[in-house]
């Protein structure tokens, strides 16, 4: 059994993690090794060195110690509760560090991902997208950035669905990151989700560990979903290495004059499969059965003056000028009747007094 406090040396890969397994009849004795084992398990000596130093001045108890104090649970490559679908990457990260709780391994996963200079129209694909799918019990996968990520994890809380935010950064309250999206963090953990991390708590996220958690997106997760990327994107990397675990990619399409969605029209060209609804989504997954929850209603008018606003709304924004002009209802009228309908969700206000259709 993997010791996952071993985890928090900052050096062991996963290929070392190997080698040890290989090398080693019981993992226990790596935590007493000597550094002739250490070499001799095809360890590099100053590696080993620097192990045998690290591994004394931090007991396991004191790791420990933390990680209650914390509220992290870990999960190890091997374990019974480890994810199956991780486990089948090239190069699954030894141990999971959690805060919350992963989703029921019979639940599945889609992984959504997008740039931080999300434009309107993005920001609206993914409510809509993400909404009937979340509420269909589909866990969503991203990584807590802003933008995009942000919005995904948004959208499946508010629609009473599982969400998971994979980090680049340790899972304790001070690590989190970006700090903005702490708050975001205690959601989705206080909502049966959970914030996961291959890093240790204290681990500040560095240029290499973004990309490196991408991996864990992907690998987490039946299929990814673009939604907006630009041609240099982290989004990208999220959805090459997707390909390379033989999982689905899935873009949503762009005008040919945004920049924003520029990687996602590449991505088509290339072949990734065309999302314009969220049961184009569940064909790509072959989830014939959630397709059936998915549908959802539209919203059911309680007064003549929401019938005729929700006639002229749409999945598209419209501003409230354009209501009022469309209706022939007074503008005080207009504005009362959509605040309450914001309040029970029948309508959305995407910014600047433009409404869509609740997701």
């Amino acid at each position: 059994m993997y010791n996952p406090a071993l985890a928090h040396f900052p050096k062991m890969t996963y290929a070392r993690w190997q080698k040890m397994r290989v090398y080693f009849s019981d993992l226990k004795n790596i935590e007493r090794a000597e550094l002739s084992d250490l070499v001799s398990a095809g360890i590099e000596p100053q590696i080993a060195h620097e192990f045998i130093e690290w591994r004394e001045a931090n007991p396991t108890e004191k790791i420990y110690d933390r990680l209650k104090q914390e509220g992290i649970t870990t999960v190890s490559l091997g374990d019974a509760g480890y994810p199956q679908l991780l486990a089948e990457i090239s190069d699954p990260p030894i141990t999971l560090f959690i805060r919350g709780t992963l989703p029921d391994p019979e639940i599945p996963t889609l992984a959504v991902v997008g740039t931080r200079r999300f434009s309107e129209y993005g920001q609206l694909a993914c409510q809509q997208l993400i909404a009937p799918l979340a509420r269909a019990g589909v866990a969503i996968v991203s990584g807590l950035a802003l933008g995009i990520d942000g919005i995904a994890h948004e959208t499946a809380l508010a629609s009473g669905g599982p969400t998971v935010a994979v980090l680049g950064s340790g899972v304790n309250r001070a690590n989190i990151y970006p700090a903005a999206h702490r708050a975001l963090s205690e959601k989705i953990i206080a909502s049966n989700g959970a914030v996961i991390s291959e890093y240790p708590p204290g681990f500040a996220p560095t240029q290499y560990s973004f990309p490196a958690r991408n991996r864990i997106i992907a690998g987490l997760s039946l299929g990814t979903l673009v939604i907006e990327a630009p041609m240099r994107s982290g989004s990208l990397i999220t959805a090459r290495v997707a390909l390379d675990y033989n999982r689905e990619v899935m873009a949503i399409p762009f005008p040919i004059n945004a920049p924003s969605g520029e990687g996602n029209n590449n991505l088509l060209k290339l072949g990734a499969r065309v999302i314009t609804s969220a049961d184009d989504i569940l064909d790509a997954l072959h989830l014939g059965q959630t397709q059936k929850m998915v549908q959802s209603p539209l919203p059911t008018p309680s007064s003549p003056q929401e019938a005729e606003i929700l006639a002229v709304l749409s999945r598209t924004p419209r501003h409230i000028d354009e209501i009022i002009k469309t209706t022939g209802l007074p503008g005080p009228i207009v504005m009362s009747t959509l605040t309450m309908m914001e309040i029970k969700k029948q309508v959305m206000n995407t910014g600047g007094m433009k409404y869509v259709l609740g997701v």
